[in-house]
């Protein structure tokens, strides 16, 4: 298995590392870590360029590739890449998709709400076109042990299967616990039938799973949680997270076959969200890698 790391020489690009590394070492992946230089274009401020200056600026994300590199430890194998494109975000999906990645990890922005994730331009363009999963780690995130729990969020749409199956696959392959969370915003004059609703909806997709294959020993331990506040941003508050957990959502019904489209609930999900996040294409179909001979 491999991950694509977008990386920047900042702050936000040792968030990702952390991050992938921690992904890395819960199933042995390789990391490839890719940074974009700037493509020559009629359409810059300076062209055609001055001369010597795109040996400088090779030279420079060279030395940039590098330090990366020397961010992630040992145990982890890793490489880099130099792309070239007009758009960093096209640049890391073709990345992604020429090295047969089953993950793009970026780190989210540090101006976020409590320095947790504030979605900047690249983040915004890859969480609504990338065909890998995207996975984007909060400001300042600088845990590398590996994950401990994988938390999928369901909802009662249509596609809710296709991410509690891809939650499934990911959490029985990585040998974590799985939990089940659905998130109910209680208005004015709302009753907790509504909560009672979810925690059934929950336990019924829960037992389903195990009906689909009730003989696999391996399988992964299912809890269900359903968060409740005022707002989809106080259920998330109100949850348990732990510091090693990293949460799985689906992509918005607006995306497109294979591609994702971060959704309104979503983005307000984001404004609480204390650990990591996982956002798959819609209809996206997971597939365990066959082990290399």
């Amino acid at each position: 298995m491999r991950y694509v790391v977008g990386y920047a020489a900042n702050a936000r690009g040792g968030d990702a590392i952390n991050l992938a590394v921690a992904l890395a070492r819960r199933q042995g992946a390789t990391l490839d870590l890719v940074m974009v230089m700037p493509e020559d274009s009629p359409y810059n401020g300076v062209y055609p360029p001055v001369s010597g200056i795109g040996d400088i600026l090779a030279e420079q994300i060279s030395t940039w590739i590098d330090e990366g590199l020397a961010l992630i430890p040992e145990d982890v194998p890793a490489q880099a890449h130099l792309r070239r494109g007009e758009s960093e975000a096209e640049a890391l999906i073709a990345a992604a998709e020429e090295l047969g990645a089953g993950l793009l990890v970026i780190g989210a922005s540090s101006t976020g709400l409590f320095k947790r994730f504030s979605i900047g331009s690249v983040a915004s363009s890859l969480l609504h076109a990338s065909t890998v999963p995207v996975v984007l780690a909060p400001a300042g995130y600088s845990r590398t042990e590996p994950i401990t729990r994988l938390t999928c969020a369901l909802g009662t749409r249509p596609g809710a299967e296709d991410v509690l199956q891809t939650g499934l696959a990911m959490a029985k392959q990585r040998c974590l616990p799985l939990r089940l969370v659905s998130l109910v915003a209680l208005g004015p004059g709302e009753s907790t039938a509504t909560v009672d609703q979810a925690h059934a909806h929950l336990r019924s997709v829960a037992e389903a799973s195990h009906n689909l294959d009730p003989d696999d020993l391996d399988r992964p331990e299912i809890d269900v949680v359903v968060g409740q506040g005022r707002t989809i941003e106080d259920a998330v508050d109100g949850l348990n997270w732990k510091k090693g957990e990293i949460l799985l959502i689906g992509s918005s019904r607006l995306a497109h076959n294979k591609s994702i489209f971060l959704g309104s609930t979503a983005n307000r999900i984001l404004r609480a969200l204390p650990v990591p996040m996982i956002v798959v294409p819609r209809n996206f179909e997971f597939s365990i890698p066959e082990a290399s001979s």
